[in-house]
């Protein structure tokens, strides 16, 4: 599969340009971004070629891969799936509903297949985890913590990122704390209370169709010594919690790309592809909402 690389920051030199270099089943075609110098750079270190022009990579390619702010992701990807082009986000999939909506759609009309890259749901450990809860019953409550020290720690690659100042945790490592809920207690069917916490801190409660309940803690200003994830769910076969991943995020967005390849070929949806990250942003629009009328 051809496939082109839109975007050129910390996420895509770390991780997409890497594995996209070195997939067997993927040509490396050429890197758009929005900095032609930085296009340049990175397509230079990965031996592939620098388009000044979108739709002329768009043109030359089966599929993008997508490294960029959910808004200008958004709009590219849509554009994309209307030239047929196969589709690996970033999460969050939009900033807002209606942009999420018109990738999903795009996406459909076109027939083209879509993976959004929730790092923890092509873990391996995780993943397996994931795939034994939700085949069990009875859950009664779920707990994710999702806490990073992205403006707390002096080192961190995305502390220079507008969006992530902009839309703060809930946007940003809240899609993760979904991607593992929504398939082990079902879609969320409320958000019954949500506030702010230490500076860009969100508390939320959600209801899901199990019947079930859980609190998200969110957050991108975390003491360094206090970041981590955990996720801890409780029924009636007791408790568990979100194993480590032994992994790092490329052999992840590898597996990322092999889901690509498979949906594409056999026409079989991912679990999380695009409609996937449609949700995802709906249920972060809602908990939005909340914050936003308790803070009026």
């Amino acid at each position: 599969m051809r496939i082109g690389l839109l975007g050129t920051g910390p996420w895509a030199q770390m991780v997409h340009a890497p594995v996209l270099s070195g997939h067997d089943g993927l040509d490396f075609v050429g890197v758009w971004g929005r900095r032609p110098a930085a296009a340049k750079e990175l397509a230079d270190r990965h031996g592939t070629r620098a388009y000044d022009d979108v739709d002329a990579l768009l043109g030359e390619v089966d599929a993008v891969a997508v490294a960029l702010p959910p808004a200008v992701q958004a709009d590219l990807a849509a554009r994309a799936a209307r030239a047929e082009c196969h589709l690996l986000l970033d999460k969050p999939l939009a900033p807002t509903v209606a942009e999420g909506r018109a990738v999903a759609e795009a996406a459909r009309r076109s027939g083209v297949a879509s993976v959004v890259f929730f790092t923890t749901r092509f873990q391996t450990e995780p993943e397996a985890w994931i795939d034994e809860q939700a085949a069990s019953d009875g859950w009664f409550v779920g707990r994710a913590q999702w806490l990073g020290a992205v403006f707390t720690s002096a080192d961190s690659p995305f502390a220079a990122s507008p969006w992530r100042r902009e839309k703060g945790a809930l946007w940003d490592v809240g899609p993760h704390a979904l991607s593992v809920l929504l398939p082990v207690l079902g879609d969320v069917t409320g958000v019954p209370a949500a506030a702010y916490g230490p500076k860009d801190t969100v508390h939320a409660v959600l209801d899901h169709a199990s019947g079930a309940s859980s609190t998200l803690a969110l957050s991108l200003t975390a003491p360094p010594a206090a970041a981590g994830a955990t996720v801890e769910l409780r029924g009636a076969s007791g408790v568990t919690s979100l194993p480590e991943s032994s992994e790092g995020a490329q052999p992840a967005f590898a597996r990322a790309a092999d889901a690509l390849l498979t949906a594409a070929r056999t026409g079989r949806p991912h679990a999380c592809d695009a409609a996937f990250g449609l949700r995802v942003t709906e249920i972060l629009a809602s908990v939005q909402d909340v914050l936003d009328r308790s803070a009026d």
